[in-house]
């Protein structure tokens, strides 16, 4: 499997909103045939299902729910090769926004994976809520045909099917806008074992 990593990507650093960390980054990811699907939710029942010391982060006053659904190749570490069967498979995360010392970020409520050794090691390593699913992507042109299964038995059944396209040009959304807040988001974060929150840098180009 050829990885097609673009590695020019941290040369382009301009639109970021802090600069990237210091430290040495660790995995790649490519995402393919995604949507965002967003609804406004009332603030304080959003609130009420995240972890204390992770502030919600409001657009004119509300909260906002994410459903994710997409498809990742390039998905390896750093100086591992991007693997057959290993570095390519779907993804649906369901997210809202929360911001941590004035950096805004992605806060994951699920994630549904169909590769099972990608759910076990974000689960060990990051503590993220990673179930498995049985998961199929298929294109028609521009048109995205998707649809998710969970099959974990730890967590509540999830199902999503879907279909969507492009519905208009390509364009980058201005700051201040509620495209650029949904998806202007350069981390993540979660609670350790101690309910204490990290955070987890990101550097994409923007959407």
């Amino acid at each position: 499997m050829q990885n097609d990593f673009p590695d020019g990507i941290l040369n382009e650093t301009a639109h970021r909103p802090w600069p990237l960390p210091g430290s040495p980054w660790l995995m790649t990811q490519s995402w393919h045939n995604l949507l965002f699907a967003h609804w406004p939710v009332d603030a304080d029942k959003v609130r009420a299902r995240i972890p204390p010391g992770l502030p919600l982060d409001l657009f004119d006053g509300q909260a906002w729910i994410g459903v994710v659904p997409f498809r990742m190749t390039n998905v390896a570490p750093r100086f591992v090769p991007a693997l057959p069967l290993v570095s390519a498979f779907a993804e649906l995360n369901v997210r809202t926004y929360v911001t941590v010392g004035g950096k805004p970020g992605v806060y994951f409520f699920s994630l549904d994976a169909e590769s099972s050794m990608a759910v076990a090691a974000a689960r060990s390593f990051l503590r993220l809520p990673y179930f498995t699913a049985e998961m199929n992507v298929r294109c028609d042109g521009t048109l995205v045909h998707y649809s998710s299964h969970r099959t974990d038995s730890s967590a509540a059944p999830a199902d999503l099917v879907a279909q969507y396209q492009p519905a208009g040009p390509i364009y980058e959304p201005l700051p201040g806008t509620l495209d650029h807040f949904l998806t202007e988001r350069y981390c993540l974060y979660n609670v350790d074992s101690r309910f204490r929150a990290y955070r987890l840098d990101i550097h994409h180009l923007p959407w």
